[in-house]
């Protein structure tokens, strides 16, 4: 999983009736795009996340 700032990470919820979460990535701190990112969700709240196979990537337009 590749990303740059401005990119948008969109985690799928896993669990009946669990919400998705969207943020905007406000840092990449691994090498080439690499994971972790720092993110802004779009309730306010960042975090770090190591995105798993229940995440997307949706590239800054």
């Amino acid at each position: 999983m590749h990303a740059a700032v401005g990119d948008r990470l969109h985690v799928h919820g896993n669990i009946v009736g669990q919400a998705d979460r969207t943020g905007k990535i406000i840092e990449v701190r691994g090498a080439a795009g690499e994971p972790p990112y720092l993110v802004r969700f779009d309730d306010g709240h960042t975090g770090l996340v190591y995105p798993g196979p229940d995440a997307v990537i949706e590239p800054d337009e």
